[in-house]
Parts: C-alpha cells; sequence; structure tokens
C-alpha cells in the first residue's frame, strides 16, 4: 500500500477522500464506498497500489477506442475496486471484491514492469480499465508520467465519477477518455449505480473542453435507459454541450451479476437510437456488443 493522494484532514479522528464525486469521510480504521482507501492513525492509503488483478494486450478497438491510434495494441491492466456499484457490471468480481472489508487481491507489478511489458509487446498505448482507474489513482499517476517518458500514450477507461481534484490532476497525461455515460436519469444512477450523473456531465465538458480525445459509451439496459426518449436525451447532450465529431458508442445489454433476469438489449432499440444520432448531427455513432 502506500499514502494515498488528495486527501483533507478534518480532525484527529476523520479524513475526506477527494479522490471521486463521493468524497467519503472516512474514521480510523476505516475505508471508503471504493474499499481501497483506509484511513490508520491519521493517514490515508491507498491499499491496492501495485495490485495488479488482471492485464492483457487488447485492440484499442475494445476499450471501445475507435477514432484514435486504430488497429494498434494496447497494454491494459487494473487493480479491484470501484467507486460504483452498477448492478450490471460485466466485471464485478474484481469491481466489487475490495468491499465489505475483504482482502485487497492481486499479483504486485512494479509500474516500471508495466512499462517493459507495454514496449515488448510494441504496444502504442496503455489503457487503464476493467475496473475503475480512479480508484486506483497513485499508481495509474505512476505508471502514466513513465509512459510518457517512454513515448507512449495513456487512455483512462471510466465511469467519469472523479472528483475535479483527480481530473485536473490526471488531464496532463490522460491522451484520450472513454467515458461511461449510463443515462440522464438520476434517480437510476442513484438506485443501481450508487452514482450522481451531474459531477459526470461536468467532467465530459471538461474533458472536451480541454481538448483531449474523447469517446463516449452507453450500455443500453433493458427496463433502466432503454427508452428512446433517453437516448435522443443523450444524443443532445453529445450535440450541445461536447460536439458532433465525439463518437457515441451504444452497446448492448446481456444479463449479469445482479441482473440475470433481465432480457438482452433489443437490437432494434440499438438501430433505432443510432438512427437517430446519425439524423441529430453525431458523426460517428457505433452498435457494440452483437455479432
Amino acid at each position: 500500500m502506500k499514502e494515498a493522494m488528495l486527501y483533507e484532514i478534518i480532525n484527529k479522528d476523520l479524513l475526506k477522500c477527494k479522490v471521486c464525486n463521493h468524497y467519503c469521510l472516512i474514521k480510523n480504521n476505516s475505508r471508503g464506498i471504493c474499499g481501497v482507501r483506509q484511513h490508520i492513525d491519521g493517514v490515508m492509503f491507498a491499499l491496492n497500489y501495485g495490485l495488479t488483478i488482471a492485464r492483457a494486450i487488447d485492440p484499442i478497438e475494445k476499450k471501445p477506442i475507435y477514432h484514435y491510434l486504430p488497429r494498434t495494441s494496447t497494454y491494459s491492466f487494473a487493480t479491484v475496486g470501484c467507486n460504483l456499484s452498477c448492478a450490471w457490471c460485466q466485471n464485478w468480481d474484481i469491481s466489487q471484491s475490495s468491499k465489505k472489508g475483504n482482502p485487497i487481491r492481486g499479483k504486485y507489478i512494479s509500474p516500471e514492469e508495466h512499462i517493459e511489458e507495454a514496449v515488448k509487446n510494441k504496444c502504442e498505448s496503455i489503457s487503464y480499465t476493467y475496473s475503475e482507474p480512479t480508484i486506483f489513482l497513485e499508481y495509474a499517476y505512476d505508471v502514466m508520467k513513465l509512459a510518457h517518458e517512454k513515448g507512449l500514450k495513456n487512455i483512462w477507461v471510466t465511469n467519469g465519477f472523479m472528483s475535479k481534484e483527480t481530473l485536473e490532476l490526471i488531464l496532463p497525461l490522460v491522451d484520450a477518455f472513454n467515458v461511461d455515460l449510463k443515462g440522464l436519469n438520476n434517480h437510476n444512477l442513484i438506485r443501481y449505480c450508487g452514482g450522481k450523473i451531474n459531477p459526470v456531465l461536468d467532467n465530459l465538458i471538461t474533458i472536451y473542453q480541454r481538448k483531449k480525445h474523447l469517446e463516449i459509451t452507453t450500455l443500453v439496459v433493458t427496463g433502466v435507459n432503454d427508452s428512446l426518449q433517453e437516448l435522443s436525451d443523450i444524443a443532445d447532450f453529445i450535440i450541445n454541450k461536447l460536439g458532433v465529431d465525439v463518437p457515441w458508442h451504444i452497446t448492448r445489454f446481456y444479463p449479469g451479476y445482479k441482473m440475470l433476469n433481465v432480457e438482452p438489449t433489443k437490437v432494434e432499440i440499438l438501430k433505432k437510437a443510432r438512427e437517430i444520432a446519425i439524423k441529430k448531427g453525431i458523426k460517428h455513432v457505433h452498435i457494440g456488443n452483437i455479432f
């Protein structure tokens, strides 16, 4: 573990984590919502520092990033933990495993070794992905600095719920983002994910204004965000607050985690949403998770 970045001492018994928009107030010997940040005797520690739970060489299109370094390989890795708890999470076995005081799983891999492996495998970028990179900020930050020194690009695949402090810290080092925009209904985000939508929207605007490559993914979940009105509203947000040049990935939901009894998204809904977005003017709209 390593002393965490971005926290504030409230008093001798209470620390405020400032890494994501939960801004957890954490008592001594307790962890934050993500399950990987712990207050120990007046100091906040990132328990997951260096402990890689998953890594692979992926096509960049798998992130999904379609319009940045196309047809290249990206070195991808993650630790356990997440600041949200989405009922449909595809990687719940790693994203949720650190919660309720569970042990922090993973194999120690130094930032230098990640860079060596990326270079050895002829990757042009490193992706911080699989779980939520915000919650392994310290680890990702050290890797990102080394990556730029070696001429590698950094790709942040995120739910977008990081704090403004974290976003400002990483913006100089991140070259491309894919942000998961889960919908515009704040009630649904609270109910199904344990988060709020406005911080995500604000961060998207900041990323775009800072001229970082940005692509957006919306997993269309049956009965949650699959109305054509909501999907049309997301398209309007992209056009009005970002730009028609921002690619939008509309992906199909399959039953998983806590939503095993929910039907997969109807392909026709995805196709209609794509048609609506294109008619409105978005230049690049991609349907994902279908053959």
